[in-house]
């Protein structure tokens, strides 16, 4: 097994070498895949030094696998070419994810659906990812007929850059700005760049995801999507409406037995999900559940994950680890 992790200089590649250090993912050959400025340099993984090599050298090893989180503009020059050399590529960004050639993949849901021949695999956006996974068990006994999420997106997803426009604010220093306006002490309800229709991109891209997933142009879906100065994860307020009524125990139920999810429930002792507490861990934490009084039907529930976790690195890694362990590569 030759494994290659591509833009692993980045906070995502970083936190893909973190994930696969701790699932123990076995391989024979480590490649640590960056952009040609970054080649030469110097990584430990697992107290092994590894030296950085660019994209040509690492589409010449040929690995077997390459977890790509080097930005779409990559992802689209060079997936192409590791996939012709008989490489499988998990990619990370957006480039790939509405392909209608090329399945969307967050294992729990739809890894069956995998096949020997899919060379390309994409990554869900991370916000998609941690909320189609706490509705996957409620959409399969009740189904789901819409959904209204607002997220609370942490500066993380944005990259290094904005992690560090945001402690400079804190600190009273000058910032570089990667965002239009401060983000310490302040909301952004900005993520993306705004399309002609008045949505940013991240929301259409929870939009157009989500239907994908699970395959049903059928769900109505409609989001708001806004970046906040915390550090750790991303959360979502979700209100969902089911064609079959629930009984709120029995979603509890379903929501603790499913694969991937931790209920935190107990509101009488402060118990919910909050992105501190989910920060460095593989979990979506689901919390606040219950019934939407204004709406037949209708389920309010609150949704946290580490965005550069199950939002990124660790569903990218689960991806590798399904197509080693079903023989698929």
């Amino acid at each position: 097994m030759k494994l290659a992790v591509v833009g692993a200089t980045g906070l995502v590649g970083s936190e893909i070498l973190e994930v696969l250090a701790e699932h123990n993912f076995q391989f024979d050959e480590l490649l640590l895949v960056a952009s040609e400025r970054s080649a030469g340099k110097k990584m430990t993984f697992k107290g092994n030094e590894y030296t950085v090599i660019g994209l040509k050298q690492a589409v010449s090893e040929k690995p077997d696998i390459a977890i790509f989180s080097a930005g779409g503009d990559t992802s689209k020059e060079w997936a192409p070419l590791f996939a012709e050399a008989g490489t499988i590529v998990i990619d990370n960004s957006s480039a790939w994810r509405m392909d209608p050639t090329k399945k969307l993949v967050v294992p729990e849901i739809n890894a069956k659906d995998l096949r020997i021949d899919d060379r390309i695999i994409a990554n869900p956006n991370c916000s998609t990812i941690q909320m189609v996974l706490a509705l996957e068990p409620l959409r399969a006994k009740y189904g789901i007929k819409r959904i209204v999420v607002s997220t609370y997106q942490s500066v993380t997803g944005t990259g290094k850059a904005a992690v560090d426009q945001m402690m400079a604010e804190r600190a009273g220093e000058k910032a570089d700005m990667v965002y239009p306006h401060k983000i310490d002490l302040n909301v952004l309800p900005h993520i993306d760049v705004f399309q002609p229709n008045g949505y940013t991109k991240e929301e259409m891209k929870m939009i157009n995801e989500t239907k994908k997933i699970f395959n049903d142009n059928n769900i109505q879906v409609t989001a708001t999507t806004v970046r906040i100065p915390t550090m750790g994860g991303h959360s979502e307020a979700v209100n969902v409406e089911f064609h079959k009524d629930f009984d709120l125990e029995e979603v509890k139920a379903l929501l603790a037995s499913a694969p991937g999810i931790i209920v935190q429930d107990d509101p009488a002792n402060n118990v919910y999900p909050m992105p501190l507490t989910a920060h460095k861990k593989d979990e979506v934490f689901v919390g606040r559940l219950r019934r939407d009084e204004s709406q037949a039907n209708t389920l309010n529930m609150w949704i946290v994950a580490d965005n550069l976790r199950k939002g990124a690195a660790t569903n990218a890694v689960q991806i590798a680890e399904y197509l080693v362990a079903h023989s698929l590569v």
